[in-house]
């Protein structure tokens, strides 16, 4: 039997590496098309272009600093030319800022909000209006798993406090956009095994994680894989939790 999701298009942001990789090559297996963005890691975007185009789809890489709105909306308009649709948004890039507060500056302050919280804003709005006009959409926006909880967090305030706000920003476009048949939802990992985070601080962690484990990045990607399906249609403005237990 044929895949229903097979011939649609993902734009996924930071598709090259850890988690927006896995989510790329699981969708490519899937029968998507895929557009990813990277920064400095243009080998590795090939590989996701290659693989897709190896089992019969397409891909394409984009060196993109989507924390820039003029090029995130240019990122847009360029996969739209290429593949004339975007079916799926994957805001999966979002650098990680480990710094004791008192020593943050004006400029790595502003540097967290652009790439984790002012750039989802400015891609959804961008991909929305096509969204709308085909009835169908789905949007995936990445969290922190216990940002909800509004907690105190030194070491990555603008961090955390960005991906507070993502959450408002992802419920709030669920509302507005569940209408036009798209869905706005959140992932929030914990500790994953993706390359993004200090071994040692990976390694400090694992025993405390409930599951008795770290995260794989494929376990965040089977969970991608459920919210971007027809199945999942009437999942809209959801923070699903890929922790083991830890942070919840």
């Amino acid at each position: 039997m044929d895949d229903p999701q097979h011939g649609r298009t993902a734009l996924i942001t930071g598709g090259a590496r850890g988690i927006g990789r896995a989510i790329a090559l699981s969708l490519v297996e899937h029968g998507w098309s895929v557009a990813v963005t990277y920064r400095r890691s243009a080998a590795a975007a090939a590989e996701v272009v290659a693989a897709a185009e190896a089992r019969g789809g397409r891909g394409l890489a984009l060196c993109a600093d989507v924390g820039d709105p003029a090029a995130a909306r240019e990122l847009v308009a360029q996969v739209e030319q290429r593949f004339a649709r975007i079916d799926a948004l994957i805001n999966a890039a979002g650098p990680f800022r480990r710094v004791p507060l008192l020593e943050e500056t004006d400029a790595g302050w502003r540097s967290v909000f652009d790439s984790n919280l002012h750039a989802v804003f400015t891609l959804c709005l961008a991909v929305a209006p096509g969204m709308r006009a085909r009835g169908f959409g789905r949007i995936i926006n990445f969290g922190l798993v216990h940002a909800e909880r509004a907690a105190a967090q030194p070491r990555i305030t603008a961090y955390a406090a960005a991906k507070l706000g993502l959450l408002v920003l992802t419920r709030s476009l669920a509302q507005v956009l569940a209408p036009h048949g798209i869905t706005v939802n959140a992932i929030s990992p914990g500790f994953i095994d993706s390359g993004g985070l200090p071994a040692e601080l990976l390694a400090e962690m694992a025993p405390r994680i409930p599951a008795g484990r770290l995260g794989h990045v494929q376990d965040v990607a089977a969970a991608a894989l459920y919210l971007l399906s027809d199945e999942a249609g009437y999942v809209t403005g959801a923070n699903l939790a890929i922790s083991g237990g830890w942070g919840i």
